[in-house]
């Protein structure tokens, strides 16, 4: 029989017993299909891209711990330079939307090119108007201690927001000179997108810089416990996700919405009794220097005993009335035990740590909607993520989405809910 032109050349002196019994031998490796081969492409990258992402992870984490242990003055400058990034993504796509709608809405007029200088005008007016505003205590004492420096610069911190404005009407007169004929939607465009950017973004996050100098306590943990919702949040879901949450993250479940809420409360009473035995993270920084801090805690961040019934200063008067008023309205015929206090009990804690659970909270149920409302904008672009700026991450945006809603309630609860203890 002659051999087959298919037939390899060693087998052709072979009958077809033999060839058949050589080719069925199941030592002989098989060679690789179609489907294999284009796996392998795919493991190797996300292979890659898992390597690129732990990577980034490690130097974020490395210097973020650095920049704690330099102090308050450099941790402002992180935020700052943050800040710089997550703008710089939002300003380069909001351009790009514009392109795409003025060649949608005049196909055969080709886009004006948009100047970026009043963009960045305005992000640096707000930045001396909020920076100069959470600092201004530190920046009085820096300026007060040399007579010549004071003398120099003394009428910035006291005309700090006349001057502000000013440098505002100078940018609102430059654009309405800038205007040109047959580009005032698209340059209109460009100014609403600026201040919206700056309103949502820049403006909740500078509220950080307060909280730092408030105590580094108040800028820390509040970041902490927005990361470890969001990584209990993930593996409470993995090992128990099953009933969706929201459309606009398909994969986040109610399972791992609760294990994430209670994972996080537990890392915040932990993480409260701990950081608050350090002076580095409890002493508020009265000037930008950088040296060690010595203060006298204060009694938010000492051991003290308590009872169940006097933990009432944590809700507020008027929402202790009206839930008061609340409880007297209800029916008569409903069952009264329900009404009864709880059996009170003792304790010994921190108050810093009750303050925390109330940061834990918010950052397990509210914060989320952050992310919730940066994903419904990505998705409105079609983009997955704001930018690369962090390899393997995304954009900065991505990043910080859920930090910058929690940064200005943690700003709230310090100022206003202390003053109760």
């Amino acid at each position: 029989m002659p051999p087959s032109p298919l037939q390899s050349p060693q087998l052709a002196h072979l009958d077809d017993d033999d060839a058949q019994a050589t080719t069925d031998c199941s030592d002989a490796p098989s060679p690789p299909t179609l489907k294999t081969r284009r796996s392998l492409p795919k493991q190797q990258n996300r292979f890659r891209s898992l390597k690129t992402r732990a990577i980034s992870t490690v130097v974020l984490v490395g210097t973020f711990v650095g920049v704690i242990y330099l102090g308050h003055v450099p941790l402002m400058l992180m935020i700052f330079g943050i800040q710089y990034l997550m703008v710089n993504e939002l300003f380069k796509l909001a351009t790009q939307a514009q392109q795409q709608q003025q060649q949608q809405l005049r196909p055969d007029r080709r886009p004006a090119a948009t100047s970026t200088f009043l963009q960045w005008y305005f992000f640096f007016v707000a930045a001396f108007w909020l920076y100069i505003r959470f600092v201004k205590k530190q920046l009085a004492v820096e300026i007060t201690s040399n007579a010549l420096l004071a003398h120099a610069t003394g009428w910035i911190l006291k005309g700090h927001t006349l001057i502000s404005f000013s440098l505002y009407v100078a940018g609102f007169v430059g654009f309405v000179l800038k205007l040109r004929k047959k580009y005032y939607l698209q340059q209109f465009g460009q100014y609403a997108w600026t201040h919206l950017i700056l309103l949502f973004v820049f403006v909740p996050s500078s509220f950080f810089v307060s909280n730092i100098f408030d105590g580094i306590i108040w800028f820390l943990l509040p970041c902490s416990l927005v990361i470890i919702n969001d990584i209990g949040a993930y593996l409470a879901g993995i090992f128990f996700g099953r009933t969706p949450l929201i459309k606009l993250s398909p994969k986040k479940t109610w399972e791992g919405f609760f294990g994430g809420l209670l994972i996080t409360v537990l890392a915040a009473w932990a993480l409260a009794e701990y950081m608050s035995r350090f002076k580095w993270m409890v002493c508020p920084r009265t000037d930008l220097s950088m040296g060690w801090l010595e203060c006298e805690p204060e009694p938010l961040f000492t051991r003290d005993r308590f009872a169940v019934r006097d933990l009432q200063w944590v809700v507020p008067h008027q929402v202790q009335y009206i839930l008061g008023r609340g409880v007297h309205m209800l029916p008569r015929w409903l069952p009264s035990t329900p009404l009864q206090p709880i059996p009170d009990f003792e304790f010994i804690a921190r108050p810093m740590q009750i303050h925390a659970i109330v940061l834990a909270m918010f950052a397990s149920i509210i914060a989320p909607f952050g992310g919730f409302f940066a994903s419904g904008f990505k998705r409105s672009f079609k983009i997955k993520d704001f930018g690369d700026s962090i390899p393997g991450h995304g954009g900065m945006t991505d990043r910080m989405d859920c930090q910058v809603v929690m940064a200005v309630f943690a700003y709230q609860w310090s100022i206003f809910m202390t003053q109760y203890y």
